[in-house]
């Protein structure tokens, strides 16, 4: 009983780590012009205290968004990103995160 339950544990892990990090690169690349190249630039390369994001990988920038998301403060830019990222749905910090780990 605890294999087959560990076996099932592993299938929804797996299936649910795909899902969350498979995002269309080309609706977060649209999504990111809407006004986060504001701040982190062309192509994600960051620019004055604002970080670069392109090659990060895509649990770490799902992480953060879903954290600013969350209104949790995590840097000197938070209240800036906590404002941009409460918005987003799940799906858009997918797609988000898929184009900038992309780059």
């Amino acid at each position: 009983m605890k294999s087959l339950v560990f076996g099932f544990l592993s299938i929804f892990i797996t299936v649910y780590a795909s899902s969350a990090t498979s995002g269309d690169i080309a609706a977060g690349e649209t999504r990111y012009g809407v006004n986060c190249f504001i701040c982190h630039g062309q192509a994600g390369k960051g620019m004055a205290s604002y970080p670069k994001l392109a090659g990060k990988e895509v649990a770490y920038l799902i992480d953060k968004l879903e954290t600013y998301r969350a209104g949790t403060r995590i840097g000197p830019n938070s209240d800036l990103m906590i404002m941009n990222a409460e918005p987003l749905s799940d799906e858009e910090i997918a797609n988000l995160a898929a184009y900038l780990s992309s780059l």
